[in-house]
């Protein structure tokens, strides 16, 4: 069998597991394969193929692999809606328990419930939201 034929095997494996864990580790790893395999598609001897691997991989992982993750946390200020909420702090304007109560939150006033229903939060509490259900925010301290 080609050594070609070896390395996009072994980067297809890779890139599978990417999918499978979305880890952003098997990916960089399976381009730095590409790399391998386009080496010996142009005839290059097996220890060039090792080292454009090996080569890859590492560059692969220290420029890839920090941009990925830090594009897959998507900043607070680039939410929307009620995601830009989760997060936030709000003052407790009417006492909050697991069933009712109000908070000032993002300069509007929301409906709120303790988060734990043995919560309580008195009027003035400074609590942070946890969850938005509805019209309701989940709050806790």
């Amino acid at each position: 069998m080609p050594d070609w034929v070896l390395w996009m095997i072994a980067s297809i494996a890779l890139g599978a597991g990417e999918v499978l864990t979305l880890s952003f580790f098997l990916g960089p790893i399976a381009i730095a394969g590409l790399l391998a395999a386009l080496v010996a598609v142009a005839g290059g001897p097996v220890w060039l193929q090792f080292t454009v691997f090996i080569v890859g991989s590492v560059l692969s992982l220290l420029v890839i692999r920090p941009i990925a993750r830090r594009h897959l946390k998507q900043p607070a200020h680039l939410r929307t809606g009620t995601k830009a909420l989760i997060g936030e702090r709000a003052v407790v304007l009417e006492r909050v328990d697991g069933d009712a109560g109000q908070v000032k939150l993002a300069g509007e006033v929301w409906s709120a419930r303790a988060f734990d229903d043995d919560d309580v939060f008195e009027q003035g509490a400074r609590v942070e939201v946890l969850k938005i259900e509805g019209a309701t925010a989940l709050v806790s301290e």
